[in-house]
């Protein structure tokens, strides 16, 4: 276990600060969504799988998304790309889109047991303890966590009639903030928390998983949290039970990233899409109140992708993700067999 350690970079970023960063936004141009249709069309005879970045070719944009890759790992771990007009296309051509952008970002991997690799994050109705029910799926406020992706993108095709704000705060200012105020803490942090398998991974063989808060492979810095997993892990008595050091740790995670000045706090419009590395930001959205309409109501699109430029990670993410090799294909859910 590597020593604590300050981080400075430009993944430091603490609140409004990454708004002023080059790499936070990406504005398309009219050429620019010329290049999108004319992609579009050039690949309507394939199935959405089998669309790749050399089928959708985008000889302006492309280059423009490439970075948009490369800062995702070594700038400020997200960006927003604004100016697509959702109204003028059909759900189906919008998704497919969505698609074709992400081929120049990473590998889609599987967002479920049953292989689906676009997820509609919208709310579905489920009642507490359903079997499908997961976060995205409901209209109630999210905690600060990370998905099982190197990169996790979402495309907005219709906001809420209010709320579903978005905050977002980076993981390794977290980690400066506790090293700095509660130093105590972080020998625990960087030590295995038990994980319960998610209710929809029923492809997945292991009952629990263990890995870090925080960790270092080579010298680079990784961060994933989803405290409801480790929540229902240790509700169970089938794990070791939690100390109160640990639950006082978590606890002042939720606390820091929680603090006003630490997140940055926008609303995604449709049209956007926002990309955010997992293992140097945690996302989270707040309660939303939807329309009565159901033709009018909250709608996202969710990947999640493996990134060929991705960190390595820590042996004990293993498990959990399938590979920890720096550039591997690594995250997402088995197929039930």
């Amino acid at each position: 276990m590597q020593n604590p350690i300050l981080i400075t970079g430009p993944s430091a970023w603490i609140g409004d600060e990454i708004r002023l960063r080059e790499d936070w936004q990406l504005t398309l141009t009219p050429a620019e969504l010329d290049e999108v249709v004319h992609a579009l069309n050039l690949t309507s005879a394939l199935s959405m799988s089998e669309i790749t970045k050399h089928e959708f070719k985008l000889p302006t944009l492309g280059p423009r998304l490439h970075y948009v890759q490369h800062q995702l790992e070594h700038g400020s771990g997200a960006t927003i790309i604004k100016g697509f007009p959702a109204d003028r296309f059909s759900p189906e051509q919008t998704e497919r889109i969505f698609w074709g952008l992400a081929t120049y970002i990473g590998n889609a991997v599987s967002q479920s047991a049953n292989g689906e690799r676009i997820f509609h994050v919208r709310d579905e109705g489920f009642k507490v303890g359903h079997p499908k029910a997961r976060g995205p799926n409901t209209r109630k406020r999210l905690s600060f966590h990370t998905d099982r992706c190197d990169v996790i993108g979402f495309m907005c095709l219709r906001q809420a009639l209010s709320g579903g704000i978005n905050q977002l705060v980076s993981s390794v200012s977290i980690y400066n903030r506790i090293l700095v105020e509660r130093p105590d803490l972080l020998k625990v942090l960087m030590s295995p928390y038990y994980y319960k398998r998610h209710n929809v991974d029923t492809g997945n063989h292991l009952p629990y998983c263990q890995q870090p808060i925080f960790s270092f492979r080579d010298g680079i810095f990784a961060s994933a949290y989803l405290r409801v997993l480790i929540d229902r892990a240790y509700a169970d008595n089938d794990v070791t039970p939690m100390t109160d050091l640990q639950l006082e740790a978590l606890n002042y995670i939720d606390e820091v990233a929680a603090r006003s000045d630490m997140h940055v706090e926008f609303r995604q419009e449709p049209g956007d899409i926002v990309l955010l590395n997992n293992w140097i930001t945690y996302h989270r959205r707040t309660e939303f109140t939807d329309h009565e309409d159901l033709t009018k109501r909250r709608h996202l699109l969710r990947i999640w992708l493996a990134v060929p430029n991705s960190r390595p990670l820590d042996e004990m993410f293993r498990d959990n993700y399938g590979a920890v090799e720096a550039g591997a294909i690594r995250g997402g859910m088995q197929a039930s067999s």
